[in-house]
């Protein structure tokens, strides 16, 4: 006979099926399946059905698991009886397998559903946890442990029974609670006696086993008739039964669930899984519609649950909480069968070895979900968010009945309902310059104006000392609210609406003149005084400008007006080149990230009064680099970008802050000195030129050098400055630098080691001289992280008061002698105030006649020079 069959299915879902059959099978009947696995050969025996071969053991497989009994016979079958049973299964079309076998793979989700909108959903939810029960009562629950359940919704059950327990006062005066499991026959898990406290039955609860079988809950109930609640009070006491089940009984339960509920026990149906509605129906109390509920949501079931207790036993109600009826809708899984078609098979006939070919009815099984309109009685308490008290768009997070949280805007959640928490208490004059150019388009446009207005609604309070104003560009440049024009929010608000969209070119550097010139007028505060408020300007530009930027931002620099620049990465370059400080630029990823800037550039516009890092401290600072092949030239880019980006953290000039650069291998190469450069830019272009050297690292050698060579007055060293040096390493060539450090310590020097990888950190602490003063770094690539704290240490060490004589600052062999907040310098041979200038030959050395409250004291001017130099005695 040949196959006759439909189009193979695909093998991967065939053993889906088949797992999550064998899953819900019980221990014996899956050694049972193990032992009489059929072949393929068997089942298949001509060539022929090579290609279907595969399903066909998979099928018969399948078949063999729905047809093996969850109890199997103690007498064994005989094998021809076995055979007849696989040529049973073999007949079988696949498609029946459906009816079973879906079930078990579909969700259990919506089988009720409450029509309400979200917010009372919420509160719902929000209720049925706040909700509490401490009358005198028994409870009892009877969960459904069958194999029509499964394990995973065995396990739901049990959730649900200890979220119910949350709310109860468990205490052997109170509310006692005891379990029964049933499947095949009833089990009794504990007694309402046997656990006193919340604790210990929720964690029994936890500890119940699943155990499998049939489901017999007519059986239960009669258990229950029969033996009452277990452990429980006398009739005085009220009885609460709690069955949770799919509603899936293989016996008749109207009888005896009549019989408990006459005896004065109330009746709850929770449904589980896809539960059987009318049977749960059955069973529960009346009205039905407040006894039956579904496990699927713990929250709401356990609001359901005490909502029907609240009018009776648990009479204590939450103030501002009421029960309210709401349509609901629970749903039900049924399968339906309909004709799909025909294929040919063959019958037999009365003739002997005769068959005929006839067209065979084919059906298709499938599932559909049906629906049933329900009541659904719920608490609702009266929600603190229900006054909408969170201002400024914040959002209102109830916490509990009383209680809430507002989830503030960014710039917003200085007080409890989200008023400014921002402010721009710094004085300034302060203009907006606005690109309205074709480059932005009118989307950008309109997102600067939001922006705008939400930066000044957080920032401007009544009494501001900042004066804003507004100006716009494209071709041409105009200035439609003058800075300090609207003293108040409101009218400011009003004013930038009116702002229009106008396209045209862009002319960042064009405006930037303009404003320069016309941004600000000063008005008098007083007949004959003016108002000199710091100027600020903050270039809003999403686009790249069309003529040149630095020089007219240069001259606006040069007019001291401070130039902050806010845009998208995408001209991230062209706004540090106009504000000539990256860290006056604010950048933003993406347009709603444009808005979580607000408070960064409300630091950046006050920074005008206190500027960031050791911009107001005077310091010497040098960077030593380790350029040697060990570090690699990758890494040395990335410490050279690291040099560069602290740079920007400090003010260069020759009163507030000047750095010095060595690259050191083997030996040590000034990059450029103390004195050499005035401003940022230049120096940020000479670390740009900072080479790579590549040979063996020796940072005793480049110490040595910067003792000698570049922390001196000669190289632009000043008395009486803070000084520092930074020193990065991977950690080789440190093996003799400890001496040369502790030469710079002696000398006022503060050494910092900032190493990279691991090294040797012995040998790291003699030359860093203290761990306070040695930052180790995992990786090159978590160097930047770093830089807020190493600036941080490096300002603290700018504070610290310093000794005028260390270094020292006399020259050719000079004594630099204390004074009160000054010193001054003992020349031999030499003259000047630093011995700097040699005597004419045959002079006599002048030197100042010491004051008698004078201190002497001799310090080594360098390292190789003046090691073993002549001490004078103090005087005193």
């Amino acid at each position: 006979m040949q196959y006759k069959g439909t189009a193979p299915l695909h093998p991967h879902f065939l053993d889906h099926v088949l797992r999550v059959a064998k899953d819900h099978l019980p221990p014996r009947s899956k050694r049972r399946l193990r032992a009489q696995r059929p072949s393929a050969a068997r089942l298949c025996p001509t060539a022929t059905c090579g290609a279907v071969r595969a399903e066909a053991e998979l099928r018969s497989r399948l078949l063999l698991l729905l047809l093996l009994p969850a109890e199997p016979p103690r007498v064994a079958h005989s094998r021809a009886w076995e055979r007849r049973r696989f040529v049973t299964m073999n007949l079988l079309p696949l498609e029946s397998l459906c009816v079973f076998l879906l079930p078990q793979v579909w969700l259990a989700l919506g089988m009720q559903e409450i029509h309400a909108d979200q917010e009372t959903i919420g509160k719902i939810s929000a209720a049925g946890q706040l909700m509490w029960c401490s009358a005198s009562v028994d409870i009892l629950f009877l969960l459904d442990g069958s194999y029509s359940i499964g394990r995973g919704s065995f396990e739901r059950s049990k959730h649900f029974a200890g979220k119910l327990c949350d709310a109860l006062d468990i205490h052997p005066g109170r509310v006692r609670v005891g379990m029964v499991q049933f499947s095949s026959a009833p089990h009794l898990e504990f007694s309402l006696d046997s656990y006193l406290t919340k604790q210990e039955v929720k964690e029994r609860i936890k500890r119940t086993a699943f155990r499998g079988g049939s489901t017999e809950t007519g059986r239960a109930l009669k258990y229950i008739l029969h033996k009452g609640f277990p452990g429980g009070r006398n009739l005085t006491v009220p009885k609460i039964l709690i069955i949770i089940s799919d509603g899936k009984s293989q016996g008749s339960t109207a009888v005896p669930a009549m019989q408990v509920k006459e005896r004065g026990t109330t009746v709850f149906a929770v449904g589980i899984k896809f539960p059987r509605w009318e049977e749960l129906h059955a069973v529960a109390s009346e009205p039905t519609e407040q006894h039956v509920l579904f496990a699927g949501d713990a929250s709401d079931a356990a609001n359901g649950l005490y909502s029907a207790l609240s009018s009776s036993i648990c009479s204590i109600t939450t103030p501002g909480c009421k029960v309210e009826s709401f349509p609901c809708e629970r749903r039900t899984l049924e399968t339906e069968k309909e004709l799909a078609g025909s294929y040919v098979c063959w019958k037999g006939s009365k003739q002997q070895n005769v068959m005929h070919a006839s067209l065979c009815p084919f059906y298709r099984v499938k599932r559909v979900s049906v629906k049933h309109p329900s009541r659904c009685f719920r608490t609702v308490c009266t929600d603190p968010c229900d006054s909408q008290p969170c201002q400024n768009g914040g959002t209102c997070v109830p916490e509990g009945l009383d209680k809430y949280h507002c989830l503030c805007p960014v710039g917003y959640g200085g007080g409890t309902h989200c008023a400014p928490k921002l402010s721009l208490e710094c004085g300034v004059d302060l203009l907006f310059l606005m690109d309205s150019s074709a480059g932005v388009t009118l989307e950008g446009f309109l997102r600067y104006k939001a922006f705008l207005k939400r930066f000044l609604q957080a920032v401007m309070g009544r009494d501001s000392p900042a004066n804003v104003g507004v100006a716009q560009y494209d071709t041409s440049i105009r200035i439609p609210i003058e800075v300090g024009q609207h003293k108040d929010v409101f009218g400011l608000m009003k004013s930038i609406d009116a702002l229009n969209f106008s396209g045209g070119g862009t002319l960042t550097g064009r405006a930037l003149w303009y404003v320069a010139q016309h941004g600000f007028r000063r008005t008098p505060v007083f007949a004959d005084v003016l108002d000199d408020l710091p100027r600020v300007v903050v270039l809003l530009t999403d686009s790249k400008s069309q003529d040149p930027v630095a020089e007219a931002a240069k001259y606006a620099r040069d007019r001291d007006l401070l130039l902050i620049g806010v845009g998208s990465s995408f001209v991230r370059a062209e706004l540090a080149e106009v504000t000539g400080n990256p860290k006056q630029t604010v950048v933003y990823s993406d347009p709603q990230d444009l808005f979580n800037r607000i408070p960064e550039l409300q630091r950046r516009i006050c920074s005008v009064n206190s500027p960031e890092g050791c911009q107001v401290q005077s310091l010497d600072l040098v960077f030593a680099v380790d350029a040697s092949a060990g570090v690699g030239l990758a890494n040395f880019l990335q410490l050279r970008d690291f040099v560069r980006s602290s740079s920007w953290q400090f003010t260069i000039n020759r009163d507030v802050t000047q750095i010095a650069l060595v690259a050191y291998g083997s030996r040590a190469h000034t990059v450029f000195a103390l004195d050499t450069y005035t401003n940022n830019s230049a120096l940020v272009q000479a670390i740009n030129q900072m080479p790579f050297l590549g040979d063996v690292a020796s940072a005793s050698s480049a110490l040595l050098h910067i003792h000698s060579d570049v922390m001196t007055v000669q190289k632009g060293a000043r008395p009486g400055v803070s000084k520092v040096v930074v020193l990065l390493t991977n950690g080789g060539g440190m093996e003799d630098a400890a001496a040369p450090a502790r030469q710079l310590r002696d000398n006022g020097v503060t050494v910092f080691v900032v190493v990279i990888g691991d090294a040797e950190r012995d040998t790291l602490l003699r030359v860093a001289g203290s761990p306070s003063y040695l930052v180790h770094i995992s990786s090159y690539e978590d160097l930047q992280r770093y830089q807020d704290l190493i600036t941080e240490r490096i300002c603290e060490e700018a504070k610290s008061p310093v000794n005028l004589c260390k270094p020292n600052p006399c020259m050719n062999q000079g004594v630099c002698i204390l004074r009160p907040g000054s010193y001054w310098c003992e020349c031999h041979g030499w003259e000047g105030p630093h011995c700097e200038s040699r005597v004419p030959r045959g002079d006599s050395p002048r030197s100042p006649v010491l004051p008698t409250d004078s201190h002497v004291q001799q310090i080594p001017g360098t390292f190789q020079h003046f090691s073993g130099a002549h001490r004078h005695p103090k005087r005193s």
